[in-house]
């Protein structure tokens, strides 16, 4: 396996752009035929946090013979954006793996959104939300003509409702709380979505997760929800106490889960 870092650019500010990362991790091998990809967002509340954050995990599934990387976005500490703004990043990102698909040797119908948290949130606006399309132009012509939405979805924990049901409605304000809202966009023709979510998770509600399984399922889409009892936000990562034991057992139950849910797509 072999990792490396490259640049996608996205609109920032009237008439400026700014340069993302996105961290690589390419299976060892000759490629022969195109492989599925799958593309991590960080969680932080749109306000912090590192795309190394799914570094475990994007190492893992690139160890499995997947292209997986790990996308960099505008956050509030940082850039001085809001929500929106990570929306548009995490489409273009998703763009970007889809624009160079044939020079990674990725298959452009299989690549996967996945996140964590507020990440989850933004994997699954590639594939709900429409608009937030900021093209930037490229060799060739612009890239907006290249599809954002990605194949399918793998989420963490995610915030799927910003309204006062769920986390966010002060990032987004009242007036757009249900702008970018998962919840509230749910509609026929969604990609296969895995949710791994903690039944006592008291940042993005257990119950938003129900709901949303529940209309998914009435729009005629293909989910899978994974209840984890008693487990809280952010379950799924390894953890390491004050004596330096690592506790990765959530960290591999999901681990477990995403390869399945992969397996049987024909992703793995």
């Amino acid at each position: 396996m072999s990792e490396r870092a490259e640049v996608f650019r996205v609109a920032h500010g009237k008439s400026g752009e700014a340069e993302l990362r996105m961290h690589l991790y390419l299976p060892a091998g000759e490629v022969r035929t195109p492989r599925p990809a799958v593309v991590f967002f960080f969680g932080g509340g749109w306000t912090g946090g590192t795309a190394e954050h799914f570094a475990p995990q994007a190492r893992h599934l690139a160890s499995l013979g997947m292209v997986t990387a790990c996308a960099d976005y505008r956050v509030a500490s940082r850039h001085g954006t809001t929500p929106f703004d990570a929306v548009r990043d995490a489409k273009e990102a998703i763009r970007w793996m889809r624009a160079n698909a044939t020079r990674l040797g990725v298959d452009p119908d299989k690549i996967v959104a996945a996140g964590g948290s507020a990440g989850g949130h933004l994997a699954a606006c590639t594939a709900m939300i429409a608009g937030f399309e900021d093209a930037v132009p490229v060799e060739g012509g612009e890239r907006q003509a290249i599809s954002s939405a990605p194949n399918a979805l793998v989420l963490f924990n995610p915030v799927l409702d910003t309204t006062g049901k769920g986390f966010g409605r002060d990032k987004v304000t009242p007036a757009r709380e249900t702008e970018i809202s998962p919840c509230h966009h749910v509609h026929a023709g969604l990609p296969p979505t895995l949710v791994m979510h903690g039944e006592a998770d008291t940042v993005a509600p257990f119950e938003n997760a129900e709901r949303f399984a529940r209309d998914m399922r009435a729009a005629g889409n293909r989910v899978h929800l994974v209840a984890y009892p008693k487990k809280q936000h952010g379950f799924f990562n390894r953890r390491e106490n004050a004596d330096g034991v690592v506790d990765d057992a959530d960290f591999l139950a999901t681990l477990r889960e995403t390869e399945m849910f992969l397996r049987d797509l024909g992703y793995l």
